[in-house]
Formats: C-alpha cells, structure tokens, sequence
C-alpha cells in the first residue's frame, strides 16, 4: 500500500467511524468485501445504522448509489431494467434498473421473492445483466450491500444458499456502546452526521486499492492453514454441509484484503481467524443434532478453529 493510498484508506475509516458510532469491527468487515471485491450482507434489528453505513460509503468514495426496497411483490425488472415501448415508433428502448450503479442496497432483501433474488445471482458474480437475451456490463466498482432483519419472519424468504453464497461477509451491527450511543442521541439533535460526508476516495482510486490488494503475499504455510479450516467444515459431524472450493477462494481474498487494509503486506492466520466467522458461518448448513443442541452456526466455526493447529 502506497503512502498517500494508506491515507486515504485511514480517512474513509475514520469518515464512517464519524457516521456510525461504536462499530468499529463492523466498518472493518465492511470495507474488508469492499476492497475484495466482494459484496456484503449486514443482519440485523432495524435501526443500527445498516443504510445510514451504505449511504455513508457511497458518499465517501464519490461513488453513485441506488437504493432498492424489497417487497414480495418486487419483479426482477424491477432492479435489473426492462425494454420499454415507444409508442410513437413502436421501438423498444432498455430502460435500466437500479442495479447499474456503484453501491447498491438492497434493503430488507428476504422480503423480496425467490424469482427475484435470483436475479441479483448474475449481477453479483459476473457483474453483468442480461434481460430479454441482451448482456450489459455493469460499471466498476460494484458493491452489493443487502440487509435482512434476523427477528422477522412474517411475509419473508429465506436465501437459498447460492444466493448467501454469493455475499462475501456476513455483518452484524450490534447496539453501539452506551457511550457511544449517548453521543449519536444528543450530537443528531443539531445536524445528521450524514450531511457532512465528503469523498476521500474516488472510483479510481478504489479500483486501484482491488488490484493491490491481489498482491498482498500469502505464505504456503498459512494458505495451507485457510484451506485446513474449510476442510474441517466439511468433515465436522455438527455440519450437513460444508465449504466449497469458491468459499475458499473467498477466504482467500477476503485476508488479503484485511491485511491490505490493516496496512501489512502479507496474510497471518489473525486475518483468517477474525473473518472466519463473518465468512464462513453463511455459507454451512448445520445438521439436525447441532439445531435441537441449540448451537448455532458461529459456535460450530469457532469451535472448528480451536482445533486447526496455528502454523508459526
């Protein structure tokens, strides 16, 4: 990481700090996927801050955004885009939908239908849209952040497992200390925090910290430990369905991006035991004697690491 790159990282850090008090290892994580390239999804009660974060961040980087509130009624074109008549030459023109942007949130996305979520699967890994047989590209950088209220379930979904698959990180913003939450009740009285983001950081400059983060050097021993710990996911008796070899890659990526991001220019199994949870606890399916045991999937990932000898 340059010098003047690294300045610019530590000040959008501390410009969503500004905005969303108390979340420190939450602005972390989300900007680990960002720099990954990756996409994110935060779970959690309404009103912590997940959209202030993602308006925060798009404001900061100088990127579009678009914002998208899912409902079951919501259509896939309702977000990809859709040819239109002309009525006066009886031509079709697209008209593109919400997901040609830079940062796009999609609120309350386990609201939204099966078809519809499945629509987002294309934009998020190819980073492409195709509609009525015709492939646009989507402009870099995109950044997928989606929502999802953990304590409702009425009129909800459940992601399929390709499309939890498909986000990175798995984010919970918690309530902020109370401290924390002392000082957003009584600054908001005079002005939203929200107004006063200005960029630190632009589109080229955000592609160019991606591609520096591919750099970041990953030793033999410590790969060999990441790809251990996703093994041990799919031999654990606690766990029907374990990591696959794109998880991996993900895992991968996503230390690379934290180290970038924590200013080393290499990997340590740190990185790999901080984002295991956040990375790999979406992407299992425990087995029935785990879910009568009242374990979840986070204790399960937890308690797999303990048992992967470190390397030094």
């Amino acid at each position: 990481m340059t010098g003047q790159q690294g300045a610019r990282l530590r000040a959008l850090t501390d410009t969503l700090r500004r905005v969303i008090a108390g979340q420190e290892a939450a602005i972390e994580l989300v900007l680990t996927g960002l720099l990954a390239g990756g996409h994110v999804l935060i779970e959690d009660v309404p009103g912590v801050g997940k959209t202030t974060l993602a308006k925060a961040l798009a404001r900061a980087l100088d990127l579009s955004f678009a914002r998208v509130q899912c409902t079951p009624d919501l259509l896939p074109t309702d977000i990809l885009g859709s040819n239109v008549l002309d009525p006066r030459d009886g031509s079709f023109a697209f008209r593109p939908g919400p997901v040609f942007t830079n940062v796009l949130l999609v609120d309350e996305t386990n609201r939204a239908s099966p078809r519809t979520q499945s629509g987002l699967l294309e934009a998020m890994n190819e980073r492409q849209v195709t509609v009525d047989g015709v492939t646009r590209e989507l402009t870099a950088p995109f950044f997928v952040i989606a929502t999802q209220n953990p304590v409702d379930f009425q009129g909800t979904f459940p992601l399929p497992v390709a499309q939890l698959d498909r986000f990175l990180l798995r984010v919970r913003l918690g309530y902020p200390p109370e401290t924390e939450e002392l000082r957003v009740v009584t600054e908001r009285r005079l002005a939203d925090p929200l107004l006063a983001v200005t960029p630190v950081l632009d589109a080229a400059g955000l592609l160019a910290a991606q591609a520096e983060v591919r750099a970041v050097h990953v030793s033999d021993a410590v790969a060999r430990y990441a790809l251990a710990l996703v093994r041990a996911t799919r031999h654990s008796p606690d766990l029907e369905l374990g990591i696959s070899t794109r998880g991996a890659l993900m895992f991968y990526r996503a230390a690379q991006a934290q180290a970038y991001l924590r200013g080393r220019d290499h990997v340590s199994p740190a990185d790999l035991q901080t984002l295991a949870g956040p990375l790999l606890g979406h992407r299992v399916i425990l087995s029935s004697e785990a879910r009568y045991a009242g374990r979840d999937s986070g204790a399960v990932i937890d308690a797999l690491v303990a048992t992967i000898p470190v390397p030094l």
